[in-house]
């Protein structure tokens, strides 16, 4: 049996090469593409959250993947009712949040990886969305870096984009690669298997699962074709022309600063030299030059048009013709937006984007400035992440931290504020963070002095700390945590410099390497030796959402939290009934050794020790 590198590496290689896939679905019986799955997703948030059967990733064993491939080979396998949950948006509404059961999310994770293995060498390089090695920063230096001389910017934003993909048009996407009928009927009884909303079955008529592992990489498939769209149509049709048209007021007042010059007459040639600095270089109305960009991050697209206005307005037009007719889909009329790039700001991916225009400051001899991508920090978002911490307009303890350590709560301030940061370090106005900084700098002094009944003064001058950086030394607040024997725990407050970073690139999921490497909780469930009785046989992993919460019952913890804490590890690997006395409470003191307590029962028909009934399929 191929192993998952092998079988992934196979089906990269075709789609590079362009081919059909062809019996796709034989590779669903692969155990090492599940136990690669597993090791991906095993330490997700959502890993032990519950689906509408209850089923987690607690009782993840080889047994259960044996029984999701028995189901498939069978063609028995169904996808259940992902429970629906809503979360609320910025803007006061709330969107669906669909929670699958953990065996979908094992076979969604495995269609993923080949999904993805195949069409990520044939997506565009205009999409930036769920890719590895590409995410919001990779997009917004695409647009700071090759979008200069843009007159209008188009912004466009799909209505419900994922709620409202449409079935056919996905799997006939799906069919124009793939040639495998039974792989296709497996992902149209995803798509509709519908949702359960207190407790009451809904179906799916469109859209993909909100939650699901797969649907990020279907959404990529299905608006791949509005990539095409434009990079094949639009953008062709709409540029033209290799540089502009010379500007002819321009040219004769270039003539007559040279003839000023030549007859000697200095003030003259600076007045000259000045109103030439104030007019445009080349024609800014020249009909031989047009440009047309465009990127796509997952819903939201951004175009860059250099012409006239009613020309983007045509873009627009025949690009929400385009997704209502072929796609399905829907522009969003409060969104779609055209914004002249020079004296009004596009917002695209948290970010405001502007065209700079500044004729005074000239480098070299030329105004370098004119014409350049600018990506600035919006101050809505500023006055958004400061208010957690202010009261009445001034910083303040936060009430909620003051009973943690102090180790707690500068490391909480110090990830929110260095995720904040980071993601905006590409701005030309960095600088302006500087009010977040302060805000929550004293916010959080405020908030150790109300923990240690002191002062802002005295937690200052017990806390702050020298850091060093690219740009020098830099203050900071540092709490450390000795442990004898290792290096000290440090929580760090600070000490990144506001200044703009052009190479800042986070990417929303890191390129793993060329052959996936297997995860140490997948070489320990194959060992099939209890890490408990210490004695082999049939294992399965239990599993806690995170450690913290073995200290959370109030009571004294079991030996077996005891040593999850001791190994730092959230998962621990049981045999079936160690791991059935676990969640029963029993082994509290003693380990479970008697070769009576290790003879096979019957199994659990479902992921998670004491489940019954049917199983995944």
């Amino acid at each position: 049996m191929r192993d998952a590198a092998t079988v992934l590496g196979v089906v990269r290689d075709r789609g590079r090469r362009g081919l059909p896939l062809e019996r796709l679905y034989r590779q669903l019986f692969n155990p090492q593409l599940y136990l690669l799955a597993y090791g991906r997703i095993y330490a997700n948030h959502g890993a032990m959250t519950p689906g509408a059967d209850g089923e987690t990733a607690d009782g993840m064993s080889p047994a259960g993947i044996g029984r999701i491939i028995g189901a498939l080979r069978r063609e028995r396998y169904r996808f259940q009712p992902v429970k629906r949950a809503w979360i609320p948006k910025k803007n006061g509404r709330k969107r669906p949040l669909g929670l699958p059961s953990w065996s979908d999310k094992i076979v969604g994770e495995v269609i993923r990886l080949l999904l993805e293995a195949y069409y990520e060498p044939r997506f565009s390089g205009c999409s930036h969305g769920f890719r590895p090695g590409r995410g919001c920063h990779t997009a917004l230096n695409d647009v700071a870096n090759t979008w200069t001389g843009t007159t209008w910017f188009i912004e466009s934003d799909i209505s419900d984009c994922f709620g409202s993909l449409d079935h056919e048009v996905m799997l006939s996407a799906l069919a124009e690669k793939i040639s495998d009928s039974r792989f296709l009927r497996l992902i149209k009884q995803m798509l509709q298997a519908g949702y359960l909303e207190d407790w009451e079955w809904n179906a799916t008529l469109s859209g993909v699962p909100q939650g699901g592992v797969v649907s990020p990489v279907l959404s990529n498939i299905y608006l791949d074709r509005m990539d095409k769209f434009a990079e094949t149509i639009l953008i062709p049709e709409y540029t033209r022309g290799q540089v502009r048209a010379k500007n002819p007021g321009y040219r004769r007042t270039e003539s007559a600063v040279r003839r000023a010059r030549r007859r000697g007459d200095r003030a003259a040639a600076r007045e000259l030299l000045l109103r030439q600095r104030s007019m445009p270089s080349m024609d800014p109305q020249d009909p031989g030059y047009r440009r047309l960009r465009y990127t796509r991050y997952a819903d939201d697209a951004l175009l860059g048009f250099t012409g006239p206005k009613a020309e983007a307005e045509e873009i627009r037009t025949r690009l929400a013709e385009f997704l209502r007719d072929d796609l399905k889909l829907e522009l969003s009329r409060e969104k779609t937006l055209i914004t002249h790039a020079r004296t009004q700001a596009a917002k695209f991916l948290g970010y405001e984007i502007t065209v700079a225009h500044d004729d005074r400051q000239v480098t070299g001899g030329r105004r370098r400035l004119n014409g350049t991508v600018q990506l600035r920090v919006p101050k809505t978002v500023i006055k958004a992440k400061c208010s957690p911490c202010l009261r009445r307009g001034k910083p303040a303890s936060r009430p909620a931290l003051k009973d943690r350590d102090d180790h707690a709560i500068i490391s909480t301030y110090g990830a929110e504020y260095r995720g904040i940061v980071q993601y905006y370090l590409l701005a030309v106005d960095a600088w302006r963070l500087d009010r977040l900084e302060w805000v929550m700098k004293t916010s959080m002094l405020k908030t150790l002095a109300h923990r240690h009944r002191s002062t802002v003064t005295k937690m200052t001058r017990k806390y702050k700390a020298v850091t060093v950086t690219p740009h020098g030394p830099r203050r900071c607040f540092e709490a450390r945590v000795e442990r004898p024997g290792r290096k000290p725990l440090v929580a760090r407050f600070g000490g990144i410099p506001l200044r703009r970073q052009k190479k800042a690139v986070i990417t929303d999921r890191p390129q793993g390497p060329a052959r996936p490497r297997r995860k140490e909780l997948v070489t320990r469930l194959l060992a099939g030796q209890c890490e408990w009785c210490e004695q082999p046989g049939q294992v399965e992993a239990h599993q806690v959402r995170k450690l913290a919460d073995l200290a959370r019952t109030g009571q004294p913890q079991p030996a077996w939290a005891q040593l999850m804490a001791r190994k730092r590890r959230k998962t621990l690997i049981v045999c079936v009934p160690c791991h059935a006395a676990i969640h029963a409470g029993n082994p509290a003191t003693t380990r479970l050794r008697s070769p009576e307590s290790r003879m096979p029962g019957n199994g659990h028909v479902r992921f998670g020790p004491g489940a019954a009934g049917k199983g995944p399929a």
